[in-house]
């Protein structure tokens, strides 16, 4: 990986977004100064543990789903760091010939992009390097591991905050705008509560990029002339959930079908 020069690209000094989700989930890829801003975001909303796990959750519980409609590529805009039940493991343990494509410009998971491009020996894995708002280059690079004449599920999980509402919202439409009849987009994000803002000001505090919570409405725009799946928008924790009485969580999202 020297080769990319990567080593002058990843700070072990400053707290990386990657790696701060990272330590909510209880992984080890991160550094003390990851775990010294995961630390002081949770004190100020102790509830961001839940929502990093609810988030995975709800990631595979979507693709699950989304194998049962037939559906066999995912483009994974902001992975982050390999965790368990990676996109395409749970893709492939139900189709193993699905296509899997990962984008992230963070250089800790370009480090890591090893072992997301582990794949069955069916499907096929991708990796590209990109920053999710260029559009066109990430999906003109996807398009050599999918096929875009078939549908595509788009996956944007706690990723736009990075970006303003308005920026989020244009992205999202411009990627789905490339997909065919068929795709599905599967979004969820933080929504604005006094208590995320609180934690929006403490994920600040560490000398981030700002990671900017939504309005409810910021996120459903995204999928403004798409079809929203049952149960619809909400809570992520209750969408089609394992458990019969799940805790609600501040973060929201949706699946839906681009008709």
């Amino acid at each position: 990986m020297d080769d990319f020069g990567l080593g002058e690209r990843i700070r072990s000094d400053v707290p990386h977004s990657a790696r701060v989700w990272n330590a909510w989930l209880g992984g080890k890829d991160n550094y003390p100064v990851d775990r010294e801003l995961a630390d002081v975001v949770s004190a100020a909303y102790p509830q961001i543990v839940d929502i990093a796990q609810a988030s995975r959750a709800f990631q595979a519980r979507a693709v699950r789903h989304l194998t049962t409609l037939g559906v066999r590529q995912f483009l994974d805009v902001g992975t982050g760091l390999p965790v368990a039940n990676s996109t395409h493991e749970v893709a492939q343990a139900a189709l193993p010939d699905a296509r899997v494509v990962y984008v992230d410009n963070d250089p800790i998971v370009l480090v890591h992009a090893q072992a997301l491009l582990t794949s069955s020996p069916e499907g096929r894995t991708g990796y590209v390097d990109a920053d999710l708002s260029d559009v066109d280059a990430v999906v003109d690079e996807a398009a050599k591991t999918l096929d875009l004449n078939e549908p595509v599920a788009v996956l944007l999980l706690s990723t736009l905050g990075h970006l303003t509402p308005a920026e989020g919202i244009a992205v999202v439409r411009r990627y789905m705008a490339r997909m065919p009849s068929g795709s599905h987009l599967v979004l969820c994000d933080t929504v604005r509560t006094p208590q995320t803002l609180a934690a929006q000001e403490a994920y600040d505090s560490g000398g981030n990029p700002p990671y900017l919570v939504r309005e409810p409405e910021e996120i459903t725009a995204c999928a403004e002339g798409l079809e929203l799946l049952a149960p619809g928008f909400g809570s992520i924790a209750h969408w089609r959930p394992a458990d019969d009485a799940p805790t609600p969580v501040d973060q929201w999202g949706l699946v839906a079908r681009k008709p």
